[in-house]
């Protein structure tokens, strides 16, 4: 099997998270880019385009959380989590996180914790038309201090 079959095949790989989202996006596949760098290229072509819409459907919410916690790069992973906070709320990628953290596997906790970080990014109304497209953010989709108490608790007892 090639290793472009493989990489497809694999449904836990960085590059088929990535390319899930721009498959959405309908962005292409970057069939043309070296395997190597593929799939931050897919990264980022989605992230302009992901940021300028007004709203994201329901079907990119699992593919954006899955890319954010595939990502290697921990300086790059908020190209996908940062849409889907003011798309979908930070209390639900919070929660997300949350589970990756407590139900993931190691590489999936790994890189829950990456992600959680990038989470916090601040809320600006200008920055996103999705950060509130009918002129009024509900507060709730972005009250998380619960969950942050549940993310500490969750290290604390993985420390034990």
């Amino acid at each position: 099997m090639a290793d472009e079959e493989r990489n497809e095949a694999d449904p836990r790989s960085f590059l088929t998270c990535a390319a899930e989202v721009a498959r959405l996006m309908d962005l292409g596949s970057a069939a043309d880019v070296p395997e190597a760098r593929r799939a931050r290229h897919l990264a980022h072509a989605v992230r302009k385009p992901l940021l300028e819409r007004t709203h994201l459907p329901e079907e990119f919410f699992a593919p954006l959380m899955a890319a954010a916690v595939y990502d290697p790069d921990p300086s790059f992973c908020r190209w996908f989590i940062e849409p889907a906070v003011y798309a979908f709320g930070r209390r639900r990628v919070m929660s997300t996180l949350l589970d990756y953290l407590r139900t993931g596997t190691n590489a999936e906790q790994a890189g829950a914790k990456r992600a959680w970080y990038c989470a916090h990014v601040p809320l600006r109304a200008n920055r996103s038309p999705a950060y509130a497209p009918d002129g009024s953010r509900d507060p709730a989709m972005d009250d998380s201090r619960d969950v942050m108490d549940k993310w500490r608790e969750t290290l604390r007892r993985s420390a034990m």
